[in-house]
């Protein structure tokens, strides 16, 4: 009843979680002992970690409302309707494939850590590369297959996947897609006076257990355990009063991780030109799952990505993204941090691999798939890419950790920045403007027909673009 992984693993995951959120570390060291001792049993060990207090060293509320009080002052531009709005859609629902099956081939190398040999993400990535030819990095085209990485002890095997070089014919079923065609639903069938509970029922009614990982694991496993009879009986038509901090805290070590920020896109699409409207449908989406800095990762890239379809430049795109979340949170701490550096050392997009070697020097201790080493790093693409998209893109896919998760959503940054004139066809040509979600009714869709929906559902909105 765990989830993918044993009760062992989440405690193991817990003790790493409660020490990064700011727990005691002599009672979380405590509750380990006794847990390793056999003194508690491993349900235990997870109802102690949970109970123990947080630091006030950061302010990181979970509530809405708690977050919108801890935002920075911010002068929001108002709200509007970008032009050439469809088409700007479409580039960024295009660019996210891009990016996602660009990362894809790469995953699996990019969440291997340096604890055992020392050796960061991205220069295992980069010897992948360079095995197959030196002009093979920096990317400039999909992932080669390289046979020799696979024994390779300094590398490791790639993700086996269809979205290599030689085999990719459209945007292959992946979990960063199958949650936009979610999301696309959601807003079709409740518009945007949806609820996290309407997220919820949605993926009870297309999301097998087997689709989803991490956070979204146990949150469901919660979800089924305790609300069943209304999921199997009126469908969705009756709201529950539901326990969020349970679902999102039971059993869940995983509660900060990337897994909520890369469900957004289809929302910041439907609020484009909205930053603060864009962030709040993902605090709707991602609270479901995760709390914190695990929603803080969804608002600050929902609020780029409307942000990318008015703003003039990828600064002020990631400055939108900051002024949806807490200012002293560790994940506005860590932004902040790495556009400070950039811009004091005055790297550009030739620098990449002094950026990707400080990054995973300051936030290399958290694990692969957190959310705020990976937000730190498509913050930093997007700053680095200068607006190009095929920069944008690649330097988020060879920086390591979540490869896929990074690509897809610079990729929507970098589309809606530059609509589908933007995108070189050597790009876009391979996808054959073919998304495969694996969900009942849209496998395969036109990428260019859940742009086309999006359009719809902004349509259908009189007040979408309220401040």
């Amino acid at each position: 009843m765990s989830g993918w992984n044993s009760l062992s693993s989440l405690v193991t995951e817990e003790l790493r979680q409660s020490l990064e959120e700011g727990k005691p570390p002599s009672a979380v060291d405590a509750i380990r002992a006794q847990w390793q001792s056999g003194k508690i049993d491993a349900d235990g060990a997870l109802d102690a970690l949970q109970s123990l207090p947080v630091s006030t060293e950061w302010l990181e509320p979970s509530d809405l409302e708690g977050i919108q009080a801890a935002r920075p002052p911010s002068s929001t531009p108002q709200p509007h309707l970008p032009d050439h709005l469809q088409d700007r859609i479409q580039a960024a629902w295009l660019g996210r494939c891009i990016g996602c099956a660009l990362g894809k081939p790469l995953e699996l190398i990019g969440l291997r850590g340096p604890q055992q040999d020392g050796i960061d993400p991205w220069i295992r990535i980069k010897k992948y590369l360079e095995g197959v030819s030196p002009s093979e990095w920096p990317i400039h085209d999909y992932i080669p297959r390289n046979p020799a990485a696979d024994s390779d002890p300094e590398i490791g095997a790639p993700m086996p996947c269809e979205s290599f070089r030689d085999t990719i014919h459209g945007m292959e079923t992946d979990d960063d897609i199958r949650y936009m065609v979610v999301a696309l639903e959601v807003l079709e069938r409740h518009g945007f006076d949806f609820l996290p509970w309407h997220v919820a029922d949605t993926w009870m009614s297309l999301l097998p257990y087997k689709a989803v990982c991490t956070a979204e694991t146990q949150a469901y496993r919660n979800l089924v355990g305790r609300y069943e009879f209304h999921f199997s009986s009126d469908f969705g038509k009756t709201i529950p009063p539901v326990d969020w901090h349970w679902i999102t805290h039971h059993h869940n070590p995983y509660r900060e991780w990337i897994g909520a920020q890369i469900r957004i896109d289809v929302l910041a699409y439907a609020a484009a030109g909205n930053p603060p409207l864009a962030a709040e449908l993902a605090w709707r989406d991602a609270s479901i799952s995760h709390v914190k800095n695990g929603i803080y990762g969804a608002m600050f890239c929902a609020a780029m990505i409307a942000a990318a379809f008015s703003s003039p430049s990828p600064a002020s795109i990631i400055q939108a993204g900051l002024a949806e979340i807490p200012a002293h949170s560790r994940l506005a701490a860590a932004i902040r941090k790495t556009i400070t550096t950039i811009e004091r050392e005055k790297f550009g997009p030739s620098d990449f691999e002094a950026v990707f070697s400080w990054l995973h020097q300051h936030f290399g201790h958290y694990d692969p798939v957190h959310t705020i080493p990976n937000a730190a790093l498509c913050a930093a693409a997007v700053l680095l890419g200068q607006g190009d998209f095929e920069k944008s893109v690649t330097i988020a896919v060879m920086g390591g950790w979540d490869t896929d998760c990074n690509g897809a959503t610079v990729g929507s940054i970098a589309g809606a920045l530059n609509g589908l004139t933007g995108i070189p066809g050597r790009w876009s040509a391979p996808l054959h403007d073919t998304l495969k979600s694996s969900i009942a009714g849209t496998h395969p869709i036109p990428i260019s027909e859940c742009a086309r929906r999006t359009f719809a559902v902004i349509g259908s909105a009189t007040n979408r673009v309220a401040p």
